[in-house]
């Protein structure tokens, strides 16, 4: 393992550099700059403000520039958020984020496992077709349109929920379910699917046939090997469910990474939209790599190697 670990590792780290510089170049190809708005203050103060940020060197090297101050952690200031550094910034946007994606992993996790072992258990049936059809609604249905819909019915005209903000514990149950409900479609449809293929399984056969009850082969035989497409899809999902959340946070108004992400795109804010980039390229990177020991320790015939 610790191997494989060292090797995935090493294997990120082109990955990262071809990431950053992507990323660093299509930025500065953008139209506009950061000072771009500042056009009442005269040219010299401009060249100056430039000059103080850097942004006066050629563009290669401010690129090896700031890969330099970010292999030491530096991520360096924001240009519109005044004495605000992007490495304080993500400090303070991502625990809003984080809870946001783990509030909506738990969500699509409770609704589609149940919902896809339910599908497997009679399939073609009306308990198979009920719960799949829901699955792809919640597919067709992204959360830019699922969120106003939420809002529009148990914010505004039952009242239950506020429309926005991230003040009270009731805060998250629109926005959980917003990004939570479009990713347990998948979840619901990936069990079922990998259910069907386990309960097709000469050892299943044989659990029913020693007098095993349903609920033990579902529990005790079947779950384990059936889970594993939702185990696989883990690592795209949970890299969905924090850069999904750009869309929810801007909708809900919630202080998260994902509203300064936005706010730094349409501001030219380039040290904070590159920080916000690397840092869920790491992010990825990790849970990636954490799916692929869980596939390991799920399923015995795979190795690392």
């Amino acid at each position: 393992m610790i191997r494989f670990i060292i090797r995935r590792i090493l294997i990120s780290i082109p990955v990262l550099f071809i990431v950053a510089a992507l990323a660093f170049f299509m930025i500065k190809k953008a139209p506009g700059g950061p000072f771009a708005k500042e056009r009442s203050a005269p040219p010299e103060i401009l060249r100056n403000l430039e000059a103080q940020y850097g942004l006066d060197k050629p563009v290669h090297e401010q690129f090896f520039i700031y890969v330099r101050n970010a292999l030491r952690g530096d991520l360096g200031p924001s240009f519109r958020y005044a004495n605000w550094s992007v490495n304080d910034l993500i400090r303070s946007g991502f625990p809003v984020s984080l809870e946001l994606g783990c509030w909506s992993l738990m969500i699509a996790l409770l609704i589609g496992i149940p919902a896809g072992i339910i599908a497997s258990i009679k399939p073609n049936s009306i308990s198979d077709y009920i719960p799949m059809s829901l699955a792809m609604i919640g597919i067709c249905l992204p959360t830019f349109v699922m969120g106003p819909l939420l809002v529009g019915v148990f914010a505004l005209w039952l009242g239950w929920y506020n429309s926005s903000g991230w003040d009270f514990a009731y805060d998250r149950v629109l926005p959980a379910l917003t990004l939570g409900g479009y990713y347990a479609a998948y979840v619901a449809r990936m069990t079922r699917g990998g259910m069907l293929e386990v309960l097709s399984q000469d050892f299943i056969r044989t659990a029913r046939a020693k007098g095993a009850s349903p609920i033990r082969v579902i529990r005790k035989h079947a779950l384990r090997g059936g889970l594993l497409p939702v185990i696989s899809f883990l690592g795209p999902a949970t890299a969905g469910l924090l850069t999904g959340s750009f869309v929810v946070e801007t909708i809900f108004d919630i202080p998260g990474l994902g509203r300064y992400f936005v706010t730094s795109a349409f501001n030219r804010d380039y040290l904070l939209l590159m920080g916000a980039v690397m840092f869920y390229a790491i992010l990825i990177v990790f849970m990636n790599l954490v799916v692929d020991v869980l596939q390991v320790w799920l399923n015995p015939k795979l190795r690392f190697e």
